[in-house]
């Protein structure tokens, strides 16, 4: 289900709206881009059969493009189970000066070195609303600068603690990032997550209410596993030691099938990260559409996800952890769900710099798909069915 983006008095966007949406397509073309008036750019679209960008976004792109004085192209291009880019689509990426993917392709290729020199933009704002608001129109700039400092508060700390209301509770070192150079080919947009931690320092407990989702590396089927109850996860270093809960016997079978059908090693633990992001707010069910959910609203730091089944970044089968609170050495950097970048060094100042920033955090968004019971769920739970 994509939302509409539709002015509260008939069928025409509002003026406001418009003007928000053009803002947040510049602040995606120009800052996170770095495009300038002559340059080109290449779109790659889904097709809108597939029910997971609004389809008119990408028209909206190449309008504001044309605008700004860029030579705008929109492709439509089907996602795969897996990203096998022809050598036409690389050719066409190579001639552009950015590609801009509104496409899952992006999220696909987003760890292959070939795109490494292009460096595309991956657009996480999935339609107009998400682009035309404080998601979108806040200064990425802002979010690179928030990126650099909370890398360096992780990797300094030297105990980091993660909780959750429902049980999470795991800890490790600092974060040991890997020295290799970029952890993504590809420029995310909005910048929502911070580097991911390599999981193999800590051992803990992972607790994920409503459903086991792939994490939009592969597709295959079936992509979500509803659960009755919380599953709770145990792991060791990089291995999953057990499961327990009413659902632990179907994860398992759950991870071995996905393991044994995309050829991944099922119950390594890759790595995991929170959201960095108080603009990303997610307004329906996350059991409206869990693969729309999985791939826009893991930027809201109210999630924090693990990468696992897969030795490969990111893995299979995303973990998610709602409300976490993550301790660096005792502070509480994240706060049931809430970032506050003043607790870590270097973060109020780039708040004072960036107001437009400073109000989201100030007031965030709290929103993130959750049922009327508060948990993730897989369908949707009308209130009046809730004990």
């Amino acid at each position: 289900m994509v939302p509409p983006f539709y002015s509260e008095t008939g069928d025409r966007v509002g003026h406001r709206m418009q003007h928000d949406l053009r803002t947040g397509i510049e602040n995606m073309l120009l800052r996170c881009g770095g495009l300038a008036p002559g340059q080109s750019v290449l779109i790659l679209a889904e097709p809108a059969s597939g029910g997971y960008y609004d389809p008119v976004l990408a028209e909206e792109v190449a309008r504001v493009a044309g605008a700004l004085g860029l030579e705008a192209t929109v492709r439509e291009e089907a996602v795969g189970a897996s990203a096998r880019p022809s050598e036409e689509i690389m050719a066409a990426i190579g001639r552009a000066d950015r590609t801009v993917f509104l496409s899952r392709l992006g999220d696909q290729l987003r760890f292959d070195t070939a795109l490494s020199g292009a460096a595309p933009v991956m657009c996480y704002a999935l339609d107009r609303r998400m682009m035309g608001s404080g998601f979108g129109q806040a200064d990425h700039a802002a979010f690179l600068a928030l990126l650099d400092s909370l890398n360096a508060a992780l990797a300094a700390a030297e105990e980091i603690r993660v909780t959750c209301p429902l049980g999470t509770d795991f800890a490790g070192p600092g974060a040991r990032f890997p020295s290799s150079a970029a952890e993504v080919s590809v420029r995310r947009f909005p910048l929502s997550v911070f580097t991911p931690v390599p999981a193999g320092d800590y051992a803990g407990t992972i607790a994920q209410a409503g459903f086991l989702t792939g994490t939009g590396k592969t597709f295959y089927d079936p992509y979500t596993l509803a659960l009755d109850d919380v599953l709770r996860i145990r792991f060791d270093g990089n291995r999953i030691t057990g499961f327990d809960g009413p659902d632990a016997v179907r994860a398992e079978a759950h991870y071995r099938h996905v393991g044994g059908s995309t050829d991944s090693d099922a119950f390594h633990v890759h790595s995991w990260h929170a959201g960095m992001h108080p603009g990303c707010g997610w307004s329906v069910e996350a059991g409206e559409n869990v693969t729309r959910w999985g791939g826009g609203a893991f930027g809201n730091p109210r999630v924090l996800h693990f990468h696992t089944c897969g030795a490969q970044a990111p893995g299979e089968i995303s973990v998610n952890v709602i409300d976490p609170t993550i301790r660096l050495d005792g502070v509480a950097v994240w706060e049931d769900g809430r970032l506050h970048p003043d607790r870590v060094p270097g973060g109020a100042a780039i708040l004072a710099r960036h107001p437009d920033a400073a109000a989201l955090f100030a007031d965030p968004a709290r929103e993130v798909g959750l049922a009327p019971s508060g948990r993730l769920s897989a369908v949707p739970q009308p209130a009046a069915n809730m004990a």
